[in-house]
């Protein structure tokens, strides 16, 4: 079996996420020391590391457990396209303020423009849907099932997270 033949449109789609998640990375490290030279503080700084751990959980099971020959359900990528552009409005709304993590900064307005004029975590429920529907793009009910639950799992409690700084602001 040669090395090519372990290599298909859901290993492509998972490279090209990490790359896409990478750039991402780069854009929040940069708004993340930005914020913090501005007297922004960090909350849930522990708990980072599995939400990171967790969406890389994500990308290398669509790596490693989808098979490279797996079928492709095209209405479903033009779905996942769709979702990318809701993402980047996310992020494009929020502007220096989008970071992975948990940042507050002191006297700074809470967005309410954009997609936040309809959700209160819109980035969340993009992220939900698109690990859903990536996995089953090729098929992967299972992994869609199974890797959404957990996500959902980590998500909800980074909300609460970020709802409980949201609440302490307002007081």
């Amino acid at each position: 079996m040669a090395v090519l033949d372990l290599i298909g449109a859901p290993q492509v789609a998972a490279i090209l996420l990490l790359a896409q998640r990478g750039l991402e990375e780069l854009y929040s490290a940069r708004n993340t020391k930005a914020l913090i030279a501005l007297g922004a503080h960090e909350v849930g700084r522990g708990f980072y590391p599995v939400v990171a751990a967790t969406h890389l959980a994500w990308i290398a099971s669509l790596f490693f457990l989808v098979p490279a020959d797996a079928p492709i359900l095209w209405p479903l990528i033009v779905y996942y396209l769709a979702l990318q552009l809701v993402r980047y409005w996310v992020i494009f709304t929020l502007g220096r303020f989008w970071t992975h993590r948990i940042f507050t900064l002191p006297g700074a307005p809470v967005v309410a423009r954009g997609p936040y004029r309809y959700l209160r975590h819109p980035n969340y429920a993009v992220t939900i849907v698109e690990t859903f529907v990536l996995p089953l793009v090729f098929g992967a009910l299972a992994l869609a099932t199974i890797m959404t639950a957990l996500w959902w799992t980590v998500l909800a409690y980074k909300m609460r997270l970020e709802d409980q700084e949201m609440d302490v602001r307002r007081e």
